[in-house]
């Protein structure tokens, strides 16, 4: 879970700067450079979230620290959640905004995705404007999670961030 979890950090990171930095969109015009790129990490991204989410049912979790108090439990569980559900609803609202504009979605070029909606489609239209809305919401609760985790590291010296650590191990 550690490696699932720093990937889509690091993943997440990249598609912010494409989405940042790449040129406004506008109608007609072909899905080139950094926007085909943010296409293909928006893929990338849903299908190792899927991954995750797969081996996160599947796998026995570690166990909760009894340390904290259960009200830390419910909101860790519920900003995680929140997190899950945020990236899977970005990816989807893109591809629908993408498909509506006729743009294929692949993942860079290597698998083709089918359309989520006609082109031209309103509902299309309106789960991109959704998407830009996403964005902004998601930023606020990774901005929260980032709190938490800065509370738990600088403030209460708890240890907790050694669950998300990687282990790092001297071999002689």
């Amino acid at each position: 879970m550690k490696g699932f979890h720093w990937l889509v950090v690091a993943l997440l990171v990249v598609q912010y700067a494409l989405g940042w930095t790449m040129p406004e969109l506008r109608r007609g015009m072909p899905p080139e450079g950094l926007v085909n790129l943010h296409l293909s990490f928006g893929v990338a991204i849903g299908a190792i979230m899927a991954l995750r989410l797969a081996w996160r049912v599947l796998t026995p979790q570690p166990p909760a620290d009894p340390s904290l108090p259960a009200w830390q439990h419910k909101a860790a569980a519920a900003v995680h959640g929140l997190l899950y559900l945020l990236v899977f609803a970005l990816v989807l609202t893109g591809w629908a905004d993408a498909s509506r504009r006729g743009w294929p979605v692949t993942l860079f070029g290597i698998l083709d995705l089918p359309a989520l909606v006609a082109t031209g489609s309103t509902v299309g239209r309106a789960l991109g404007e959704v998407h830009e809305t996403l964005v902004t919401v998601l930023l606020i609760v990774v901005g929260a999670h980032l709190a938490a985790v800065a509370v738990h590291v600088f403030l209460w010296r708890d240890r907790i961030m050694d669950r998300m650590t990687p282990r790092l191990r001297h071999r002689s």
